[in-house]
């Protein structure tokens, strides 16, 4: 079995545009953007999806991922948020580390599910990461 994607983000393995870590999560951008400013908040401990993973670490995540949907609206200008976590491959679960993901989102845009999974423009993900990491205040999270 190839190593969990997501534990080496958490290891500094493997490079990320991290947003913003507690003692029990992270948050960084999504490489393959459903939308602009899209992110995913995953536990520091592994667990294969949320069915599976620790009550504070759901805690932890879903905290953290509120914050990053606050700062979705306040530094991206995102009129709404979609939190979304799949568990399992017949709900569309790819990447078997528990995750949520947070995308931004605008009256009438053409979010669909599952989203075409297409790499996003390094650059623009890296500006999107620095206008959320921007927008978050000292009491986020």
């Amino acid at each position: 079995m190839s190593p969990c994607l997501f534990c080496q983000i958490v290891a500094g393995e493997i490079p990320a545009y991290w947003i913003a870590e507690t003692e029990r999560a992270i948050a960084f951008m999504d490489i393959f953007p459903a939308t602009p400013g899209h992110a995913l908040v995953i536990p520091r401990r592994h667990s294969a999806d949320a069915l599976e993973a620790a009550s504070d670490d759901l805690t932890a995540c879903m905290a953290l991922a509120a914050s990053v949907g606050r700062a979705a609206v306040a530094g991206l200008g995102a009129e709404g948020v979609t939190f979304q976590s799949l568990a399992r491959p017949a709900a569309g679960q790819t990447v078997f580390h528990s995750h949520i993901h947070v995308i931004p989102r605008q009256d009438g845009d053409q979010f669909v599910f599952p989203w075409p999974a297409l790499p996003g423009d390094p650059t623009e993900i890296e500006a999107y990461a620095d206008r959320l990491r921007g927008a978050f205040t000292n009491d986020s999270f």
